[in-house]
């Protein structure tokens, strides 16, 4: 790697401090403390804390930028203060250029497990390999060094963004970087979506998307997602000292993220009420589903419905998994043609990633399959007849503190 001769000097160029404290991975390695000046918009300590600042409706619903980008890394260095110097502040050259804000960009840098086997440190990390989760798929188990995931409502900061990081010259929005990702990592893979109303009716020329999506639909189901009860609370999903032996991913999150690819034709091709009770429950009616505000209210029916009527719901299922009636998953997915295909980017945050395997499990619905011959693996079992699993993989989301190279020690 080139060396930048006065790097940490020319930061104090990034602005006033806004978040206090110094990286933790640069401080810790070095013999004093150095203390690198944050940016001149204030952010949260939190990579995942995006809901104060996400847009609501007027139930309080939180909406998510309607264009998102996850860069999957491998590192091309071996980990160091060197790297770790570079990438905290190619981070901030970013925070420096961009509010945290839909309007501006939000984003967060995610460590995979490729990355914790490299520094020998996966088994007392909080995260794991991913695994097959249902017999009916059979995805790509993957494994990377790093995600950098970012959401905005400017489709073009996106674009701005990954040139800038990964182009040896390219300015930010007319900054000059000092660092830039592609010192440190390469471009394994990407994945891109969108989430909001009219943006899948404006994909119709990727397979699988009918043209009869309705104008106003978020997602290529047709359907809201992301309602304020169905999502808990970023203090929940966050991990502290209970929840791990390991103190030092205190303040971080877990990140699944899997890609699935969705068989709308067939989706659509029900009727409103059929496609109600796959998604909802099967004693929901259409206009049931238009009267909900701020969230989805499930009495504990499963099994019944599965035995009454022949069919169940993917949010029934799943909403046995709350915990004192809270859920245990924070989602930020969104649909995506990668591959010229309809499909969604599962996108979670979640305590300890036992939580969402635990998610995962309900929605197989597998419990379910003797209370009716209807309800099979798949048919008549939520969304499972529509959706498969393409690939998965697993990261660790450290605090913006410790967000260079964490839990490692030269």
């Amino acid at each position: 790697m080139p060396s930048r001769r006065g790097l940490l000097g020319r930061l104090v160029a990034l602005g006033a401090a806004t978040i206090p404290g110094c990286s933790a991975v640069l401080s810790r390695r070095r013999n004093s403390p150095v203390s690198l000046p944050p940016n001149p918009h204030e952010v949260p300590d939190r990579q995942h804390a995006w809901d104060a600042v996400l847009h609501t409706d007027e139930h309080g619903n939180r909406h998510p930028p309607r264009h998102h980008r996850v860069l999957l890394l491998e590192l091309d260095v071996e980990p160091s203060v060197e790297a770790a110097d570079t990438v905290e502040t190619a981070m901030r050259e970013v925070e420096a250029t961009y509010e945290w804000s839909p309007e501006g960009l939000l984003h967060a840098l995610a460590w995979g497990t490729d990355y914790f086997e490299r520094i020998d440190e996966l088994d007392t990390s909080p995260i794991r390999k991913p695994e097959v989760l249902s017999r009916t798929d059979d995805p790509d188990l993957l494994s990377y060094d790093a995600a950098l995931v970012l959401a905005t409502d400017v489709p073009s900061h996106l674009v701005r963004t990954e040139t800038a990081l990964f182009s040896e010259s390219d300015p930010l929005e007319g900054r000059d970087l000092d660092a830039r990702f592609g010192e440190v990592f390469s471009i394994a893979a990407r994945r891109t979506g969108f989430h909001g109303a009219g943006l899948p009716a404006e994909h119709t020329d990727a397979e699988g998307v009918p043209n009869d999506i309705p104008q106003d639909a978020p997602m290529f189901t047709g359907f809201m997602s992301m309602r304020r009860g169905t999502q808990p609370s970023e203090d929940r999903i966050t991990i502290d000292g209970g929840a791990l032996d390991d103190s030092r991913f205190d303040g971080g999150t877990t990140m699944h993220l899997s890609h699935l690819s969705e068989s709308l034709d067939d989706w659509w091709a029900m009727a409103d009420e059929e496609r109600v009770a796959r998604m909802f429950s099967p004693d929901f009616s259409p206009s049931d589903v238009d009267s909900l505000t701020d969230t989805v209210p499930f009495a504990d029916s499963a099994f019944d419905h599965a035995a009454e009527f022949g069919v169940v719901g993917h949010h029934e299922k799943v909403a046995r998994t709350r915990e004192d009636g809270q859920p245990v998953i924070l989602r930020r997915d969104f649909n995506t043609t990668d591959g010229g295909r309809a499909g969604v980017h599962f996108l979670s945050f979640q305590a300890s990633l036992d939580d969402f395997v635990a998610t995962r499990k309900a929605m197989n619905g597998w419990f379910l399959r003797n209370e009716h011959e209807q309800v099979t693996d798949r048919k008549n079992n939520g969304l499972l007849n529509f959706i498969e699993v393409e690939s998965r993989a697993n990261f660790y989301v450290p605090p913006r503190s410790d967000r260079a190279f964490p839990a490692f020690s030269p």
